[in-house]
Formats: C-alpha cells, sequence, structure tokens
C-alpha cells in the first residue's frame, strides 16, 4: 500500500514541475571532461581546489558522467582562476582582525564536441566567503581553507546550472 502512495505522490509533484533533488530533469549533460584551470590567483593550490570541486559537481549530477579523456567527452570544462582576494572583513581594537573575507573568481568555458562554447557570465562566477581569523596559524590556514572549499563547489554548481541551461535549450 505504501508503494502505491509514494509513487502517487510522485508522479502528483512530478505534474506539479517538481523534480527530484539532483536530478536535472531535461538538462543531460552526457560524459564532461574537467581540465584543471589555470592558476592566476597568486596562492599555490587554487586551481586544483576549483578543479577538485568541478570534477564532484559533475559527479554529482544526474545526466553527467565525468570523463578523463577529452576524445570521450560530449563537454570540456576549461579556464582560468582569477586573482584571489583576501582581505579584513572585520575589526577590533583588541584583538586587530576578527573576520577575513576571501573573494575568488573564475573563468570557465565548457566546449562542446560539436565546437559550440558555453562561457559563464564573470559576474556570477565571483563569489565571497568570510572566515574567521585565529592567534593560531594552522586554525587560521585551515578557515581560509574551507572557505576556499565553500566558494569553489558554489561557483562549481553555478557553471554547471548555466551549462545545464545551454545545453537543454
Amino acid at each position: 500500500m505504501w508503494k502505491v502512495c509514494l509513487a502517487a505522490a510522485l508522479l502528483a509533484a512530478a505534474g506539479c514541475g517538481y523534480t527530484l533533488v539532483g536530478s536535472s530533469g531535461k538538462h543531460v549533460l552526457g560524459r564532461v571532461a574537467v581540465h584543471t584551470p589555470e592558476n592566476g590567483s597568486g596562492h599555490a593550490g587554487v586551481e586544483l581546489v576549483v578543479a577538485d570541486a568541478l570534477r564532484r559537481e559533475v559527479i554529482s549530477r544526474a545526466g553527467a558522467q565525468l570523463v578523463e579523456d577529452t576524445a570521450n567527452a560530449d563537454w570540456v570544462v576549461s579556464g582560468r582562476v582569477l586573482p584571489l582576494q583576501v582581505s579584513a572583513a572585520s575589526l577590533s581594537p583588541v584583538v586587530l582582525t576578527l573576520e577575513y573575507q576571501l573573494s575568488l573568481g573564475l573563468e570557465l568555458r565548457a566546449t562542446a564536441r560539436d565546437g559550440r562554447e558555453v562561457k559563464a557570465d564573470p559576474r556570477e562566477m565571483r563569489e565571497s566567503e568570510r572566515f574567521l581569523s585565529s592567534g593560531d596559524v594552522e586554525a587560521q590556514r585551515k578557515n581560509r581553507q574551507e572557505a576556499l572549499h565553500r566558494v569553489s563547489r558554489l561557483l562549481a554548481a553555478r557553471f554547471l546550472d548555466r551549462l545545464g541551461e545551454e545545453q537543454g535549450g
């Protein structure tokens, strides 16, 4: 009985235009290869974090498959990491800097097998995240790295949403 109710609920939701989380509906990207972007950030390793975020986002999407070989890819994603900006965001007269703000910008493009190219809107490919300052150097580094991972994941999802929209219509 519960299976019938679940099926009825899914059909009703589909009829209302809802899709399951993680499904792309009609936007099927197919096989996607991700090249590690060029690092113009001024900080070592940022391009690897961005490439990892893009690859993880491809893997998590329904209708997309991550491939290594660009010859077998329907889309090849490439680009460049723009200069990374880290600045003091909130100050205290006692402890000086309480928070920093990390701003990441990307120039990304996806090239289809047939030569079509989808470029990300530069305004959509910039995001910021605040992270706590710390007197402990290792804690400070970890907080900064976590902020970098968060903005990288957000920008990767935003870019693949754009690619899916272009692919779908």
